[in-house]
């Protein structure tokens, strides 16, 4: 017998008592787990300067000394709740920013009541964005203002820039924004136009219910949740785990409803025409080609997004018609680009050296 092999003998009882009091320690925690509820998400102080429908305008209150002079405007995806930029102190991106001294608000979205079906992507970009920067104006006392859209929200913002070239948006920064919805292959497949009737949901239904929009998200990965609750078993001992578990699936599951009319138009303005891909989108009537955009541009993607693809999002740098304009890969999915480990040492030090230069 080789000094290899013993060694691996006289570990085997260590490894089976360590496993014996991790079974104990996943008991013991399962039913601490299932009797507590998940740590409190979206502390960081801040304070509503504009409620309005669907919307609701904040303000984070200043954790610095010396404040960049250039506020911040982020614009949440319209299917997802805000605080996953803001989980829990030393998690939050909000917080990351504040420290480092930028001024930072946030439009984030609420669920669209019945009576507010009507609503269309011009409410979307030629109301609530342009009301937003005008009250970030007035509460700041600067007319230039930073622009930052997750996801969709990049979309909403790529529309108001190109429809408002001139300003007052200073810097632009998109996180896994789609642009070729050609290549969002499943949600191509979802609302094929030849099986998809939007039209009869929309009439019928009035607002998208978000059970049907969390399935489209679950459908990307059929046993991506029966996976995660398989780790989440085998990790139940470990409590920081668990914590992330908790804080991210409360997240993905909080799934916002969407405006009738607004899911309409996505469905077939960008969805079966490609119209932002292809140069002929309008919204209200008024052209918006993101061509036109000539401020900075940063695009941040991420290497193994199962929503937004690289493929869907690779052409808006080529696209824009900003001269200094960046695209950043970085390791990570939809969500862990933005938050949580991943997003702390990757992301969030970019951004800042990125958009600081930009906002003196």
């Amino acid at each position: 017998m080789n000094a290899t092999a013993q060694i691996d003998i006289t570990q085997i009882g260590d490894r089976i008592q360590s496993e014996v009091n991790r079974a104990i320690q996943r008991s013991i925690k399962g039913v601490e787990y299932f009797s507590t509820s998940g740590p409190t998400l979206g502390l960081t102080p801040k304070d509503i300067i504009h409620s309005r429908g669907t919307m609701n305008l904040y303000h984070y209150r200043p954790q610095a000394d010396e404040i960049y002079r250039v506020p911040i405007l982020i614009v949440m995806a319209t299917t997802n709740r805000g605080y996953i930029l803001d989980m829990v102190p030393g998690q939050s991106f909000i917080e990351f920013l504040l420290k480092k001294g930028f001024d930072v608000y946030m439009l984030d979205w609420v669920a669209p009541r019945p009576d507010e079906r009507r609503l269309r992507m011009e409410d979307y970009v030629l109301d609530f964005i342009p009301d937003c920067i005008r009250r970030v104006q007035q509460d700041s006392g600067e007319t230039d203002v930073s622009v930052i859209g997750y996801c969709f929200g990049g979309v909403l913002s790529l529309l108001y820039g190109s429809i408002f070239p001139d300003g007052p948006m200073k810097n632009l920064v998109c996180f896994t924004t789609p642009i070729d919805f050609r290549e969002m292959k499943l949600f191509q497949n979802f609302s094929d136009r030849r099986y998809f009737d939007v039209d009869h949901l929309v009439d019928s239904a009035g607002n998208v219910p978000p059970e049907m929009i969390l399935s489209s998200f679950e459908m990307l990965r059929p046993a991506g949740r029966t996976v995660s609750q398989i780790q989440l078993w085998e990790n139940m001992w470990n409590d920081e785990y668990v914590k992330s578990y908790r804080m991210f699936d409360r997240w993905a599951m909080d799934t916002l409803p969407l405006a009738g009319e607004y899911f309409r138009q996505i469905t077939k303005d960008l969805m079966w025409d490609n119209k932002l891909y292809n140069d002929t989108m309008s919204v209200g009537g008024r052209a918006a080609d993101i061509s036109k955009i000539t401020v900075p541009v940063l695009h941040a993607v991420a290497e193994h997004d199962h929503i937004v693809p690289y493929d869907a999002a690779k052409h808006l740098i080529t696209k824009i018609g900003s001269t200094d304009k960046t695209e950043v890969m970085l390791k990570g999915g939809h969500v862990s680009l933005v938050a949580g480990a991943n997003a702390i040492k990757r992301l969030w030090p970019k951004l800042d050296s990125w958009l600081s230069e930009r906002s003196i």
